[in-house]
């Protein structure tokens, strides 16, 4: 495992007061985020970094690490509460094969939760004055992996394996390419998605940047919460077809069984963590400004001491981003899919000193490097979906980033 940081961790949290704008504290410096209704916290600089390797146990060697990191710090907390103290933030790829794991500490943290904000810092000298951030310019789009006619004809093909009864679901990824007329300036991204998709999770780790609306586990002391997000349809052109859309979701057969098979996948994963096991029923609906979804709201109580990168091991990937059964939908993406994902479709998320921390599904995000970026969406393929109808769920769902950069 590759690693670097400063050593011994010499860490102090202080209160402070409401900085109110989160992202607009961020200096010009790799920012790292996770903020929901202008809540949560933004980092910069590195006091340790840790480049997760592939394979088996990479949560276990990453929460292994990180507990022997964090045993060794000086820590002075006045605040004492999730996400104070030192903090690493996240982000796994999606396959346990493909290299890019990271997990980073940063040097400096501002939190805002609850009524009350706080700083951490690690090391001297930490603090840096925030600068304007820069518009990316002129955007150009190109395809990525595979073409818009190409991707419809593996979504025709996952829809015959599953016909043919070798596998009840499947999530086939899309990407886009992404040319700037400057470099990317990942600040610019996070204050757009964190104004216009308050309900999502805004993120921002080591070049990954998006708005999620999945939360993978919540954990905070012994409780954990999860939402499961499967089942989809664009947003109507005014509130009677926005309505209708709604439910005609809500009465879709394969959007609910779709649905179904997704809260099946985070049962079965928490219920040997939890004494106690809530699941609804039914689904509410989830209505973002771009699209609809099918959303359930689990939560639970872990039987034991575990962290939430250990709850995270025991979930991903759902089915609402892999499909079902697991190993089969995972060798029909590599097959079909025509690309790695990299940290698309991953968990995202920051964990303290304490275990707790929030952990979503790297979804409605881009992979930055200067000027070029790259997009992605993913759509859950079942016996009844249609190519057509796939391709313009993918398209609506790849517009969160698209009026991120654009704005």
């Amino acid at each position: 495992m590759s690693v670097a940081l400063i050593r011994p961790l010499v860490v102090r949290t202080i209160a402070v007061s409401d900085p109110r704008d989160l992202p607009a504290r961020l200096p010009d410096s790799a920012p790292y985020a996770w903020i929901r209704h202008g809540e949560g916290l933004v980092g910069w600089g590195e006091a340790a970094r840790a480049v997760i390797p592939p394979g088996p146990g990479r949560f276990d060697r990453a929460r292994e690490w990180l507990s022997s990191l964090f045993a060794g710090a000086d820590i002075e907390d006045e605040v004492l509460m999730p996400g104070s103290g030192p903090v690493a933030l996240g982000s796994f790829t999606f396959d346990a094969d493909s290299p890019g794991s990271v997990l980073v500490v940063p040097r400096v943290v501002l939190g805002r939760r609850n009524g009350r904000a706080w700083l951490t810092t690690i090391g001297d000298d930490a603090l840096r004055l925030a600068t304007p951030p820069r518009d990316p310019g002129r955007i150009r789009y190109g395809d990525g992996s595979l073409s818009a006619l190409e991707w419809e004809h593996r979504v025709a093909l996952a829809v015959e394996r599953i016909r043919d009864g070798a596998l009840g679901k499947v999530v086939l990824a899309r990407d886009l390419t992404v040319t700037a007329e400057r470099d990317i300036d990942p600040r610019v991204l996070v204050a757009r998605l964190a104004g216009r998709y308050p309900e999502c999770y805004t993120f921002s780790v080591d070049g990954l940047v998006g708005a999620t609306p999945e939360l993978l586990v919540r954990h905070s002391g012994q409780s954990i919460e999860s939402l499961v997000l499967a089942g989809t349809t664009a947003r109507g052109a005014d509130a009677a077809e926005d309505e209708a859309r709604g439910a005609a979701l809500r009465a879709s057969e394969k959007d609910r069984h779709e649905h179904a098979y997704a809260v099946a996948s985070v049962r079965e994963a928490l219920a040997p963590l939890c004494s106690s096991l809530t699941v609804p029923e039914e689904p509410e609906l989830l209505v973002l400004p771009n699209v609809q979804h099918l959303a359930s709201r689990v939560t639970g109580r872990l039987s034991d001491g575990a962290s939430v990168l250990d709850v995270v091991a025991a979930m991903h990937p759902t089915a609402a981003v892999g499909g079902t059964p697991t190993g089969t939908a995972l060798r029909v993406i590599r097959e079909l899919e025509g690309m790695d994902r990299g940290r698309y479709a991953g968990p995202v998320g920051w964990i303290d000193a304490r275990g707790d921390g929030e952990w979503g599904i790297a979804l409605r995000c881009a992979e930055v490097s200067g000027a070029t970026a790259r997009l992605f969406a993913g759509c859950g393929i079942m016996a009844k979906s249609d190519p057509a109808a796939e391709l313009a769920e993918a398209q609506a769902k790849l517009r969160a980033m698209q009026y991120a950069l654009e704005g």
